[in-house]
């Protein structure tokens, strides 16, 4: 849904501008539950373009990410991705750190990848769903069609690439845990790195 956020004496209202499903293929089911408790000053630490270990290891253990993308003018779009623990890929090298994961077969609107493509910006959020922890990142992206790499990681239609350029990382800042992940059967059939 994308839309706009407008204050009114009762709190806030949504006007709704765009509405479309996302795909549920690869989304892990959880139940959440509220803790109402987080850090009293949560824990803020800056990472820059080549993330610290303990960042890139929250990253190899994630199952989902959610990814904003947009383009000037028309908006922002924030959609979800998922696969098995550690179905991104974090590589580090001399310009900083270079994270990779698939694309799948999803709902064909290609909002994501569409927005990538024209405006090649993106943030990122992992959330540890045990502690309420996030890592949020911003980078540069490209969308990899084709050839071994693709073809390597079974399942796969396409690979999103992220040249990190900075992030944040906040320990026990959400109010909320989740339950274990129930795993979206369509994973069965997805690849590795």
């Amino acid at each position: 849904m994308n839309g706009t956020v407008v204050a009114n004496a009762r709190g806030f209202e949504l006007q709704v501008d765009q509405s479309f499903g996302n795909c549920p293929k690869y989304i892990q089911a959880r139940a959440p539950w509220w803790t109402g408790q987080t850090a009293a000053v949560p824990a803020v630490e800056r990472e820059g373009a080549s993330l610290s270990a303990g960042a890139a290891a929250r990253i190899a253990r994630a199952d989902t990410l959610y990814i904003a993308s947009g383009v000037p003018g028309e908006g922002v779009d924030v959609s979800h991705r998922g696969g098995k623990r550690g179905f991104v890929r974090v590589d580090q090298c001399a310009s900083g750190t270079l994270l990779t994961f698939p694309d799948f077969v999803g709902n064909f609107f290609f909002n994501t990848l569409g927005n990538l493509t024209a405006h090649p910006f993106a943030g990122l959020l992992f959330i540890e769903h045990d502690t309420g922890s996030t890592l949020q990142l911003t980078g540069r992206a490209s969308v990899v069609e084709g050839g071994s790499e693709v073809e390597a990681f079974a399942g796969a239609q396409r690979l999103v690439r992220i040249k990190v350029d900075e992030g944040l990382s906040t320990h026990s800042s959400l109010p909320l845990q989740w339950s274990e992940p129930e795993f979206a059967p369509q994973l069965e059939a997805t690849g590795h790195w």
